[in-house]
């Protein structure tokens, strides 16, 4: 046993108790948690037991695989196909799944997200007030003409590439002119 005891710890080391009346809520690695028992269809879902509080839980709760059936290799094709930007359709599509599915996954992993942001910001020493993103509009802006040097060449934006590509199109209005190929493309 206590071979098997020691493996089955650092098997916990990721989990932590869920119960925020517990003292040790949210605490990973705390030695708090044994399994006492196996769930679901074919035994391989844990169930948890914490000695700190006595509660026990499923080692899915919290998760996204909490309350799904869906095998969770489909669940990381899901999350994947999202993250790349596919629909909610197309996601469903090429999942094989359901798009009723692929929405409740959508809605839960959004959940989950906001509360691990939530979690790290708490963490911070001294989390910030407010945080601006305006790299890119830095980059591919004009500079203002106080900065601009007469005499001088034109200098770059960011020294060439696709980002000087993007600022010449967004200054451009965004769009190409259409033109035939081929005059003959007319008659």
């Amino acid at each position: 046993m206590p071979a098997r005891a020691h493996a089955m710890d650092g098997e916990l080391a990721h989990l932590a108790c869920p119960h925020p009346d517990c003292a040790l809520f949210n605490r990973f690695n705390a030695g708090n948690l044994s399994v006492c028992e196996r769930i679901g269809k074919h035994k391989r879902i844990r169930r948890l037991y914490c000695s700190h509080c006595g509660g026990r839980f499923s080692e899915r709760r919290g998760s996204l695989m909490q309350y799904t059936k869906l095998p969770e290799p489909a669940v990381v094709r899901i999350i994947k196909c999202l993250s790349h930007g596919c629909s909610i359709e197309a996601t469903a599509d090429i999942c094989q799944v359901d798009p009723r599915s692929v929405r409740r996954m959508l809605e839960k992993a959004g959940t989950r997200a906001e509360d691990f942001h939530q979690f790290q910001v708490e963490r911070l020493e001294h989390p910030p007030a407010v945080v601006e993103l305006d790299e890119l509009h830095g980059r591919v802006c004009k500079p203002p003409p106080s900065a601009r040097k007469k005499g001088r060449p034109a200098r770059r934006r960011t020294g060439g590439g696709a980002l000087d590509a993007i600022a010449a199109w967004a200054d451009g209005g965004f769009t190409w002119p259409w033109r035939p190929q081929h005059a003959s493309s007319w008659t």
